[in-house]
């Protein structure tokens, strides 16, 4: 028996009220960026088709066009259709995992750390009376020969990352990790990191026993608007500080124990840590008020 004659086991009419919070902001951010409800549609169709057919049924002889339409309930004609589409790359854009590996190097890995073990301001360019102490060139070195560190300088001050102080030392902002804002790399988080949080609250919903990933969040209302912006700010410095300390315990691993990718036979895992902190009015959503 595939997955997909497997019995419902979550009320359907709760479970969609639950997507319909959940996708209320990303259709807002659809609509203010133009993109209309059948254009997300025809995308819809498109995703169901591919889920149902690698996700779903698991069985390669189950992958009929009669099959995946009885599962999504799209017809077979537009199953034809969109089977002999090519399929959407879901790779990590090079210029996101070079930004990346550069600044998860910076935040965690010993020679270019503080006796406090934050990311130390760094010389341009190594002491010429001693090659192999660290600067900003050797930490793009450490990661990349491909691109010049003084095209990262110029990137990264111009998007606040980094800044130049007196002495001419290298500043890591840690505060401004974020990428270019309506750039490619944001909307690249943007995606991994909401499909991500999902994906485990989702599985946490479907295990029939204890829940496989950590999914917590700290709710309070009624605060005051000075009560919120305190604890706003405490929330983004203990957020900010585990991170950090993930970051490096994480290269501290790859550093002893070698990275998957080095043994092909070895099975390849990824952990995505991620946090976050909102604030909004005290209001419940329209049509959706608290119980």
């Amino acid at each position: 028996m595939s997955d997909a004659d497997q019995p419902r086991s979550l009320p359907q009419a709760l479970l969609l009220k639950a997507v319909r919070r959940l996708l209320r902001p990303l259709v807002r951010l659809l609509m203010r960026n133009g993109i209309t409800f059948p254009v997300l549609a025809d995308q819809l169709r498109t995703l169901y088709v591919d889920v149902a057919t690698s996700d779903i049924l698991t069985y390669p002889k189950t992958r009929t066009d009669s099959r995946i339409s009885l599962a999504t309930g799209v017809h077979r004609k537009e199953i034809r259709r969109l089977r002999e589409q090519a399929a959407d790359s879901d790779a990590e854009p090079q210029v996101v995992t070079i930004a990346s590996q550069i600044i998860a190097r910076w935040a965690g890995s010993a020679p270019f750390l503080d006796a406090s073990g934050n990311p130390r301001p760094l010389p341009r360019i190594a002491d010429p009376t001693d090659p192999t102490s660290a600067s900003f060139e050797s930490l793009i070195a450490s990661v990349t020969t491909d691109i010049r560190p003084r095209a990262v300088l110029d990137d990264w001050t111009s998007q606040g990352i980094v800044t130049l102080d007196a002495a001419g030392l290298v500043r890591l902002n840690t505060a401004a990790f974020l990428p270019k804002i309506g750039g490619e790399e944001q909307l690249f988080f943007f995606a991994r990191n909401l499909h991500d949080h999902v994906a485990a609250s989702a599985a946490n919903i479907a295990a029939t026993d204890t829940a496989p990933f950590l999914d917590r969040t700290l709710h309070y209302d009624g605060l005051t608007p000075d009560a919120a912006r305190q604890l706003e700010a405490f929330a983004r410095d203990a957020a900010m500080k585990a991170l950090l300390e993930a970051n490096q315990l994480a290269l501290r691993l790859v550093a002893e124990e070698g990275n998957a990718t080095d043994t092909p036979s070895a099975p390849m895992r990824r952990v995505n840590f991620g946090v976050y902190v909102y604030s909004d009015d005290d209001a419940p959503l329209p049509g959706e008020a608290e119980p």
